[in-house]
């Protein structure tokens, strides 16, 4: 047999070994493809066994996945011939590295569940506010506490002088001495006969000054025969002898009121009170009962005191303003126990049609140097026990 016979036939053997090789390679890459698939699935089921305690429902879903995946490879595989075994193999490799990547992602904390997961517990319902490590629901904006109070400040009650008279008159045994500088015009009452009634020995001690409005106003009133009428810088106070002290609207009528308010002082012992009511310079009412003909005066007075001699003098020196008393009680170591307001936007006073609207203009047209959001103010004042009291 010459050598091209030879060598013809030997290729026609290869040629005709060549497909089943190739066969076999497939078949041992599929086989390959195979263990690797069952050795990753291994793996996932692990890793998916590890965070089932953590997440439960997410190792489900992916066991829920991989068998539905398995199921799929094995009757696509039972339904192809053996030459389709590799292209068989990839998809279910692929669907199987998803559902890998899935439960590994799971366990670690990562992945889609993972991430919608943490979105949920990041992004709360709008109902829910996150406090510290857990939810609840959310607070509404009114229940919040406010960080300051910026509304007006109320009215006060009419009882704010005695229920002071009263609490000092529960603490003390004995006589309690009570002075009345322009009983005239003091028409807060201090709940005297009330405090009588139970027992309670008080002796009251009535002045006031020598113009002829007060003269007038005294004589109409029997229950003021007892008043002392004259100079208040020369009435006679001995020092420490009254408990509490009654200054009703008395300082803006009458002239050298720091030297008479300081002869009321020297008059208190210590621990007693200093009542003042007077109307405030600053104010527009103040500033338009300086103003204002005597004619309108008048109306206003008999608004609000029909029947009683005025309306006295208008003086308003600088004492008899909310900033004259702060700078007398810090030079006299006075403490101010309590602050009230009246008329004005604060309301409790009466006054002619008009009146308020008036302060109200004065106020604006002032740019904020007068105000109408009072006329008159209470004052509470108490003089220490020792002189040192305020520091320490």
């Amino acid at each position: 047999m010459s050598v091209g016979r030879l060598a013809g036939a030997g290729t026609e053997a290869a040629r005709g070994n060549g497909p089943q090789r190739a066969r076999a390679k497939r078949a041992a890459a599929g086989r390959t493809i195979a263990e690797r698939t069952k050795a990753e699935r291994a793996r996932a089921e692990g890793a998916a066994a590890e965070g089932a305690i953590a997440e439960p429902t997410t190792a489900e879903s992916a066991t829920t996945e991989r068998t539905t995946a398995k199921s799929a490879t094995t009757e696509r595989t039972a339904a192809e011939p053996a030459t389709t075994e590799h292209t068989t193999a990839e998809p279910a490799t692929a669907e199987d590295a998803r559902a890998q990547s899935a439960a590994a992602g799971a366990a670690r904390g990562r992945g889609p569940v993972a991430d919608a997961s943490a979105r949920r517990k990041a992004d709360p319902p709008s109902n829910m506010v996150i406090v510290g490590g857990s939810t609840g629901p959310a607070v509404p904006a009114t229940a919040a506490t406010p960080a300051a109070d910026s509304r007006p400040v109320a009215a006060p009650d009419a009882g704010l002088f005695a229920r002071y008279t009263r609490d000092y008159v529960a603490g003390r045994d004995g006589q309690v001495m009570i002075l009345e500088a322009g009983c005239t015009t003091a028409d807060d009452d201090l709940g005297v006969g009330g405090l009588r009634e139970t027992g309670a020995d008080i002796v009251v001690s009535l002045i006031d000054d020598d113009q002829p409005v007060t003269s007038a106003a005294l004589g109409m009133d029997g229950s003021l025969a007892d008043c002392v009428q004259g100079d208040l810088r020369r009435v006679p106070l001995p020092p420490r002898s009254q408990d509490i002290v009654l200054c009703s609207l008395l300082l803006q009528r009458i002239h050298n009121a720091e030297l008479v308010l300081d002869r009321l002082v020297a008059a208190i012992r210590p621990g007693g009170l200093l009542l003042l009511h007077f109307g405030d310079r600053d104010s527009a009412a103040g500033f338009l009962d300086r103003v204002l003909p005597s004619a309108a005066r008048r109306a206003v007075w008999r608004q609000r005191r029909p029947d009683q001699p005025g309306p006295y003098p208008a003086v308003y020196e600088r004492l008899s303003s909310a900033r004259g008393i702060q700078a007398y009680a810090l030079m006299r170591e006075l403490v101010i126990a309590e602050r009230r307001a009246l008329g004005g936007l604060a309301g409790t006073l009466t006054g002619p049609p008009g009146f308020l609207a008036a302060q109200k203009l004065i106020a604006w047209l002032s740019r904020g140097r007068l105000t109408a959001a009072h006329e008159e103010l209470l004052y509470v004042l108490r003089k220490p026990e020792d002189r040192f009291a305020r520091i320490l």
